[in-house]
This record gives C-alpha cells, sequence and structure tokens, in this order.
C-alpha cells in the first residue's frame, strides 16, 4: 500500500529552493553562525519559544539538536532546515516539519523562526511557499498544521498568506517562554490555494 509508505532518504536531503531563499539541512559546521545569529535574536525570539536551555547556544547542545534531527528524517517523524538567504549564503532563520503523522492522518506540524535582523523581508514566506510542495508532493502529507500565540500577527498573517486557514483555539496549548499560553490552530489541505 504505497499511501502508507514512509519517506525513505539514505543521504542528506536535497536542498529546496524558494524565491530568494534556500532550505536545507543544518550541519556542524552552522554552529558558530547559528549561534550568532539566535544570541543576537535572543529578545525577539524568548517570547515565542519554549525555554531555552542554559546551555542552548554552545557547540555541544547544537550536535545533540543535529543528532536529534538525523533521527527524526531517518524515522520520518521531521524534517529540519536552515533558510539560507539565496544571495550571500546568510543564514537568517530555520523551519521545522514535524510531528509526522503517518497512517490515516498523513499530517505535519509547521514550525519557524527568524532571525531579528530578516524580519519583515520576505524570507519566512519565501520559506513556507518553498516547504509546502516538498510537505505534500515529496513526503506525500496531507495536511500541514501550525499554532501561534494569538498575539503575534505576524506568524498569522504569515500563515494566511500561505494557504492556511484557522480552525481553532487550543487553551495552554504549549508551554512557551516557561507559561502555559493558549494558541490559535491552523491547518492547510494539499490542494489549498495560497493569497497573493
Amino acid at each position: 500500500m504505497a499511501f502508507f509508505r514512509t519517506i525513505n532518504f539514505t543521504d542528506l536531503m536535497p536542498s529546496i529552493e524558494g524565491d530568494g531563499v534556500i532550505l536545507r539541512m543544518p550541519q556542524m559546521t552552522d554552529f558558530e553562525e547559528w549561534a550568532a545569529l539566535r544570541e543576537a535574536s535572543r529578545g525577539f525570539l524568548v517570547p515565542w519559544e519554549p525555554t531555552w536551555p542554559d546551555d542552548d547556544l554552545t557547540r555541544g547542545a547544537f550536535r545533540r539538536r543535529l543528532k536529534r534531527y538525523a533521527e527524526d528524517l531517518r524515522t520520518d517523524q521531521g524534517y529540519a532546515f536552515l533558510i539560507i538567504r539565496a544571495s550571500d549564503g546568510a543564514l537568517v532563520g530555520g523551519l521545522t516539519l514535524a510531528n509526522i503523522r503517518r497512517g490515516v492522518a498523513q499530517a505535519g506540524s509547521l514550525g519557524y523562526w527568524m532571525g531579528l535582523p530578516y524580519i519583515r523581508h520576505g524570507y519566512m514566506t519565501a520559506a513556507v511557499r518553498a516547504v509546502i510542495p516538498f510537505a505534500f508532493a515529496t513526503l506525500r502529507l496531507h495536511r500541514l498544521e501550525a499554532a501561534c500565540i494569538p498575539t503575534n500577527i505576524g506568524s498569522i498573517r504569515l500563515l494566511e498568506k500561505n494557504g492556511f486557514v484557522r480552525e481553532g483555539y487550543a487553551r495552554e496549548y504549549l508551554c512557551i517562554n516557561g507559561i502555559w499560553q493558549d494558541h490559535l490552530l491552523y491547518g492547510r489541505l494539499k490542494d489549498a490555494s495560497i493569497k497573493g
């Protein structure tokens, strides 16, 4: 039954090209640029993310992160990407397809972060638009899901611009910055259209 088969990537996944961005798997050689961007963006990112461990920006923590990404890839449970600006190769953010569910669901969750110097330049919109065909054609998912804090207007606009529809409201859905936060729930089906 091909419908229920999972994807088996034996080599590193190929890069995904979008409008001015390239999505590729993180590598150990990305550590210094990744850590510098995350540190420079800490104040911007902390309100929207789970609490950062004390060692989050260390080489050892990055190595563990890469091992987890590799295991998620091997087991078809998640796909992590760095977002690279095509014009100069600068790292601008990250995006994940996580919590992949096969069988009757064929669904996954979209998560993302953008470095502070690169917000409001369209890079995340381009990255999400680039990953959608990968999710639906390559991974053969039927549905993508995303959640965001109701006050995160930028994330709401990003999702709606990329064909995600608000489907619900989850009370104390995720622990963000040490606090159980309510979230808006969004979904996008395989055949949904993208606005603008």
